[in-house]
Formats: C-alpha cells, sequence, structure tokens
C-alpha cells in the first residue's frame, strides 16, 4: 500500500485559515489517548516488540531505530529511568516538529506516554527550542490539560497503577543542544557541551540514570503504529525506510510549508509536492538540514530514505527531511559559506578540529566571495573537512562532521563554480568524490554515479 492519507497530519487542516490547534478534546474525540489505555493493558516488552517490527526509525536525524534504542535501557530497575524529548529543532531548514507541536500537541503527549510505558520512566523532560516561545506555551496549555484529565501526575495513568510526571524545558538557542548529549548536559543545568560515549545515555543519560531520546515526529507516530500495527507502517516507504515522513520544503518552490508523504518519495516528487519550482530550473537541494549536505542538479531522481540519499546521492543522510531547495541562480559559494558561518559561530569549542577548523573555513570562504580567493584555498577547505569530519575519533559529536559534509558536498557538485573564484585552482586541486560513503579522488568532475 503507498501513502493514501495523511497520517501524521491528518488533524492538522490543509486550508492555513482552518488550521488551528487540537486540544484534548478535540484530539479524543478523533481516537486520541486510545492506544495509550491499550497500552497500559500492555507489557513493556510487547511495546517494545511492535516498535521493533514496524521498523520505525528515528526522524530527528540519525535514523536509529526506536525499538532498538528502547530495547537498550535495562529491565532491571535500579533507580529512576528518563524519557527526553528532543524538541530542540535548531537545525537550518527545519521545521516540522514546531508543526506538529503548534497544532496537535497531544499527539507528540500520547506518543510519550506509551514510549515512557515501554521503558519504565519516571519522568519525561520535553527539551523545545528555545526560540519556540509560542510552541512552548501552547504545549504548557497541552500539558495541564493532560495532567487534569489523568494522563500525568501521582494518581497514575488514567487511574492505572504507572505514574509518569513531565515537564516542559526550555532551551536558551543553543544549536549544539539538538545533539542529544549535549541536551542532556543542559537539562541538568549544565553547559550545553557533548560528552563522550560510553557510557551511553541509555545506560547513564539525564542525570546518571537510564535514559531514552527521541524527536517529536518519531514519538508522533507511535499511537498510530500500536493503531493499525507494524504491517500497515511497513506499508509505506521503502524495506529499509518504512512508514510516513514529513517534508519541510522551503526555498525557491511556490508552496514553501511542511508536506506528508511516505519515505523514498523522490526528489522530484517532494518538489512538487511544494508547487514546483519558483524563479528558474533547480539547481541543487539541501536535503536534510545543512549538515546532510547537498544534493546536485542531476540528482533529482535520489529516493528520500535514510540509504539512498547517503550511498547515491552523495550525502551524510536524510537527516530530517528538511528540504532547502535552490534555483539556478544561486551562488553557490556564498551558500556554502552561510553554512558554514552558521556552524563556526554555533561549534561549542570542546574539540579542537571543530573549533578551528570551522573557524578557518569560514574566513576562506569570507576571501573566496569577496573576490580574493587563491589557489591553495579549494585544496586547504578540502584538507579541513577530511579533518573534521573523516577521521573518526577527533570529535566528540557530530557538528564538524556536518560542518565536512557541507563543504565536501557543495565543492565536490560545484566545483567550477568555486574554481572560478579561485586563480588556477583548477590546474591546482583535485575535487573528492563520494561513492558509498567513502572518499574516491576523481580527476574532472564526476557526476551522479552509484
Amino acid at each position: 500500500m503507498a501513502f493514501t492519507e495523511p497520517v501524521l497530519l491528518k488533524r492538522i487542516s490543509d486550508d492555513p485559515s482552518k488550521r488551528h490547534t487540537v486540544w484534548y478534546d478535540e484530539y479524543v474525540a478523533t481516537g486520541g489517548y486510545a492506544q495509550l489505555r491499550r497500552a497500559l493493558e500492555m507489557s513493556a516488552d510487547d511495546i517494545i516488540k511492535i516498535v521493533m517490527e514496524s521498523g520505525l526509525r528515528g526522524r530527528g536525524g540519525a535514523g536509529f531505530s526506536a525499538g532498538q534504542k528502547w530495547s537498550f535501557i535495562p529491565k532491571e530497575k535500579k533507580g529512576p529511568h528518563y524519557l527526553a524529548v528532543n524538541a530542540d529543532e535548531s537545525e537550518p531548514g527545519t521545521f516540522k516538529d514546531r508543526y506538529l507541536m503548534d497544532y496537535d500537541p497531544h499527539g507528540m503527549l500520547e506518543g510519550i506516554a506509551i514510549a515512557a510505558k515501554a521503558t519504565q520512566c519516571d519522568a519525561a523532560y520535553i527539551f523545545i527550542r528555545g526560540e519556540y516561545h509560542k510552541s512552548a506555551k501552547i504545549l504548557e496549555k497541552a500539558l495541564a490539560e493532560a495532567y487534569e484529565k489523568g494522563v500525568f501526575g501521582q494518581q497514575g495513568m488514567f487511574g492505572s497503577g504507572y505514574k509518569l510526571e513531565c515537564y516542559v524545558h526550555r532551551g536558551a538557542g543553543a544549536y549544539i543542544c539538538g545533539e542529544e548529549t549535549g541536551l542532556l548536559e543542559a537539562l541538568e543545568g549544565k553547559r550545553g557541551w557533548p560528552r563522550n560515549k560510553p557510557p551511553f545515555p541509555a545506560i547513564a543519560g539525564a542525570f546518571g540514570k537510564p535514559t531514552v531520546i527521541n524527536n517529536v515526529e518519531t514519538l508522533q507516530c507511535i499511537p498510530f503504529i500500536l493503531e493499525r500495527g507494524p504491517a500497515w507502517f511497513k506499508s509505506m516507504g521503502t524495506p529499509s525506510s518504512p512508514g510516513p515522513k514529513l517534508y519541510g520544503m522551503s526555498g525557491h518552490v511556490n508552496r514553501p510549508g511542511v508536506y506528508e508523504n511516505e519515505l523514498g518519495i523522490t526528489l522530484q516528487q517532494s518538489i512538487d509536492m511544494a508547487g514546483g519550482m519558483k524563479g528558474g530550473k533547480h539547481k541543487g537541494t539541501i536535503c536534510g538540514g545543512i549538515s546532510m549536505g547537498v544534493l546536485g542538479p542531476d540528482q533529482l531522481d535520489i529516493k528520500l530514505d535514510f540509504d539512498d540519499v547517503r550511498f547515491r546521492g552523495g550525502c551524510l543522510g536524510l537527516g530530517t527531511a528538511g528540504m532547502i531547495v535552490m534555483n539556478e541562480h544561486t551562488d553557490m559559494v556564498k551558500a556554502l559559506r552561510n553554512c558554514v558561518r552558521f556552524y563556526a559561530h554555533e561549534s561549542c569549542g570542546q574539540c579542537t578540529p571543530c573549533r578551528e577548523g570551522s573557524g578557518w573555513m569560514k574566513k576562506i570562504l569570507d576571501r573566496i566571495v569577496d573576490g580574493m580567493g587563491r589557489a591553495k584555498d579549494l585544496e586547504m577547505l578540502m584538507e579541513l573537512e577530511k579533518t573534521m569530519g573523516i577521521m573518526p575519533g577527533t570529535t566528540i559529536c557530530g557538528l564538524a562532521d556536518g560542518t565536512a559534509w557541507a563543504t565536501r558536498t557543495f565543492i565536490n557538485k560545484y566545483y567550477e563554480e568555486f574554481a572560478a573564484k579561485c586563480p588556477e585552482a583548477i590546474e591546482a586541486t583535485v575535487p573528492v568524490k563520494i561513492s558509498r560513503g567513502r572518499l574516491n579522488v576523481l580527476t574532472p568532475m564526476g557526476s551522479n554515479t552509484r
């Protein structure tokens, strides 16, 4: 079965004039919280088994199996367990989670309650981006409703013996806190510096206790999986990337916004969903937030799933499916400079390759944009990106990787445009091509190959 009707967006109107926040009574009238009541009668292992069988992969960027992540939480409780909801949606080009929180907050709250039951959590923390003032207020109101109706609190969930507290925790506007261990540090009131792993959060997470961390969209899928079953979920998408997916379309498209379809649609289909190109032909698309890299003009047939974007598209992955579409008039050198400038500003400074490398990259790209590019500049950029994103163990988190993949894919796919701004660069440097996640040196610039 292909994608035929809205799933995650079923309660959100396509008509902006009719779009509104779905509060508790309306949510329940459309079947809300029925699956939570069902989950309360199930064992934790049975819930995890259903989610694992569905093949649900995390919608926050990494695409890790949600059921497998839950299974890592120790079965034997020696203290409290926690659930941290990553609503720190700070990746440029990504705004799908805000859409869900603004218009269907109880969908996430039901997912939280089911996930917490499956992992024996005592408290859930919704870590929301500091700039999401409206969303935070909506969540606070929805959470108050859920407490009043018996979803959360010490009275027991819907009168059962299971008790769960839930809190909204507002961040302070740091991109790095979207990294799960940086989020945990900030949640504990510390500076948002990512942690070394191991230990992993499933063993020693928030306050040193077992913690599961899930994205908003991931949790929103859970009630539907329990309601309709793993086979229904796997009937959409691809074998390795099943289910529905939200695509945040922005940039040079006629109708920017959040759209729902199955995983595995092509890049061209995603652009068509948003009304087609605006202002010119397609030149490139940042496929999942800027940390994933860019898909080139000849890659409109790439499938937007967790595998094809990486192995055939030459990007880090699908990421959040926040698509920034660029037309033929876009200056790709300036586009990369904007990406790197963001990373240089948002680096937490803990790791030398990231702290120094992103700053050097920005200075080099500033010089190229200002018309003072040198023959060795592209060679230096490619050397820096290899140091930051290829050599394992040089940094604690993935911010340096994101900087490297953006740099690598932009220069690789638009090499002539960069070389034109660096005298003698065409003769002085050799572009780098990605194939199945590995680096291969090519001598002239190649096109999309598998």
